[in-house]
């Protein structure tokens, strides 16, 4: 077990906080024993507690191509067939899991693969489990698809208590399952948008486990076959031959006609991703 780099700050601050408090009381009431034991004692509590909040245990990933683990430490509050209207813009089974201040606040990447798409989106700071907290509240969406193009939309979501979110992917990176992709502070919620035809492994209320519980295991896009295995019957184009481009005669001869894909404008630069903290895992049980 560790501590996070996200609670370094917090940590100090706390303990300032602790130290001013307990020698104000010292200096003006140094008769009120009671008072003090009763300072000394909260002052524990608080430091145990922003202690405990920024942990970061160590974990033995055991990746998995078609299995999604879980992301964050919490209790899954959503499982529903939903509309994704952001990135998919079709329907996919949505699991929430909600984290309370009492959880670690690590985000874990559900899958490995290579980041799609990615966008922080400012918003409001309605509670966690508010049903339009997923499409009004600040947040992240990070879009990753896997080695056999299978793509999973997972979303930060700050809280009410939790107002700030951080983030270590960007479009284009590779990542890997099990490895961190952010940290949110202060309890709040994450959601995974999976295929339909995936098979769900939990249940709700059930309490799961960043980088541990498998969440759903996904469809397979197919297995690979040798050319030679292909029946006779099936046909398989020749790609190595050219082929026929339309012709045109706009022009008064035929002219090749060539389409071009529109290049998109370049978007306008908004927060930055920070750098992922180094992190040390056990060896997976073989």
């Amino acid at each position: 077990m560790t501590i996070h780099k996200e609670g370094y700050t917090s940590i100090a601050l706390c303990v300032l906080f602790i130290a001013v408090v307990n020698a104000l009381i010292q200096f003006y009431l140094p008769e009120a024993n009671t008072l003090k034991w009763v300072v000394y004692i909260l002052s524990a509590l608080l430091f145990f507690i922003i202690l405990q909040f920024f942990r970061s245990p160590i974990l033995a990933i055991n990746a998995e191509e078609t299995q999604v683990l879980c992301p964050a430490d919490g209790k899954v509050v959503v499982i529903e067939e939903t509309e994704e209207t952001e990135f998919f813009k079709d329907k996919r089974i949505q699991i929430s899991v909600f984290m309370s201040p009492i959880n670690v606040h690590i985000n874990r990447n559900p899958i490995s693969g290579f980041v799609k798409y990615f966008k922080y989106h400012p918003g409001k700071y309605l509670v966690a489990w508010h049903p339009k907290s997923s499409t009004e509240n600040e947040r992240t969406t990070v879009v990753t698809e896997n080695s056999e193009g299978v793509a999973v939309l997972f979303r930060q979501i700050a809280g009410a208590l939790a107002r700030r979110i951080v983030w270590y992917v960007k479009e284009g990176d590779q990542v890997q399952q099990g490895h961190q992709f952010g940290f949110i502070k202060f309890g709040s919620r994450v959601d995974i948008f999976l295929p339909l035809n995936s098979k769900i492994n939990v249940a709700i209320n059930e309490v799961v486990k960043g980088g541990r519980t498998i969440l759903a295991e996904l469809p397979s896009v197919g297995t690979f076959v040798d050319i030679d295995d292909v029946p006779d019957e099936v046909h398989i184009p020749n790609f190595t031959e050219p082929s026929s481009a339309p012709l045109s005669n706009a022009h008064g001869k035929p002219t090749m006609v060539v389409e071009h894909e529109d290049v998109p404008k370049k978007a306008k630069r908004g927060p930055q991703a920070k750098i992922a903290p180094k992190e040390k895992f056990a060896k997976p049980k073989k």
